[in-house]
């Protein structure tokens, strides 16, 4: 008698079963309904079930062993193929059931990674929120020191602009283009000189003090002339003149890169030329302090100076007309 080749194990039982039918029923071979139902019990018992299902399973078992005995008892008969029929359906019902317990439980485990991952991500979420807040709150206080040390600078410059808007270095008055120091020329030079006088230091030394305090503007020096003389002439005197009190302003701790001198000549003349006092007043070095973009504009108080002190021409050798005293 030939036996049927199985690749998968067989258990125990099944093969003490086994060799019972080799013993007691060697004439007559098993019908194909009771080698299904060997074959659907191994695969049942090789799955999920024996773990997760073994009730099921041992149902399984149960229906096996009721068609091995129907076949010991009576090999060919109808009854033993039902029971075997019964077996292979009572084992594939306890594979299924065993592959989906372990797909559930399968589910079910994913799903507690997933909230052990969700749980990680919130608290990763949550430092990096913290960590968020407190380089703000780093950043504010930063900000407020930053803010509080500017309110200070500018009170501190216009506090000097008030100081000398209240001596007599010159006259400061507050023009759309900034705040504007106005110093008459025969204050600083000589006639047709652009070397300072060593009487207008003092003047300068106020200036000096009061510019030291502007870090967050811009400070242009403009050298102006009346319209005496040729108008190439006076550009390159009030260059000159510009150039010498910008000089003096940053040796005596005015920033360079704050300050820069320009000659304006007589092109912007605020008085009349036609007569001396007009081209007295004509003839001044301007101060123009401006804010730097985004920077506050410094309020001076009136100076106690309302106009540049007219200066009288000296009159000229001959007698008559007054002398060019740019």
């Amino acid at each position: 008698m030939v036996f049927r080749t199985f690749h998968q194990p067989f258990t125990a039982v099944f093969v003490t079963m086994l060799a019972g039918y080799a013993a007691g029923c060697a004439a007559t071979p098993p019908p194909p309904e009771l080698l299904d139902a060997r074959s659907a019990y191994i695969r049942a018992e090789a799955g999920p079930a024996s773990q997760l299902k073994p009730d099921s399973l041992h149902e399984a078992k149960v229906a096996l062993d009721k068609a091995e005995r129907a076949y010991a008892e009576d090999p060919g008969s109808l009854r033993t193929r039902d029971m075997a029929y019964l077996a292979v359906r009572t084992s594939q019902l306890a594979e299924v059931e065993g592959s989906d317990a372990k797909a559930l439980q399968d589910k079910n485990r994913a799903a507690k990674e997933l909230a052990s991952l969700t749980q990680s991500q919130l608290s990763r979420t949550r430092q990096q929120l913290a960590s968020a807040s407190e380089r703000l709150t780093g950043t504010e206080q930063q900000l407020a020191s930053e803010r509080t040390m500017r309110e200070a600078a500018e009170k501190r410059a216009k506090e000097a602009i008030d100081r000398l808007a209240s001596s007599a270095a010159g006259t400061v008055k507050q023009e759309s283009r900034g705040t504007v120091i106005t110093i008459p020329g025969s204050v600083l030079f000589a006639s047709g000189k652009t070397t300072v006088l060593p009487g207008a230091q003092a003047k300068l030394n106020a200036v000096a003090e009061a510019l030291k305090d502007q870090a967050d503007h811009e400070i242009l020096v403009e050298g102006h002339t009346d319209a005496q003389g040729t108008e190439a002439s006076n550009l390159e005197l009030s260059q000159g003149r510009a150039q010498n009190v910008r000089d003096y302003l940053v040796a005596h701790g005015v920033p360079a890169n704050l300050i820069r001198a320009q000659g304006v000549g007589e092109n912007r003349p605020i008085a009349d030329n036609n007569g001396p006092e007009g081209r007295a007043n004509n003839r001044r070095v301007e101060i123009i302090v401006s804010p730097r973009e985004g920077a506050p504009r410094i309020e001076p108080k009136p100076s106690t100076l309302d106009n540049p002190t007219p200066i009288e021409r000296k009159p000229s050798p001959a007698g008559g007309a007054p002398m060019n005293n740019k």
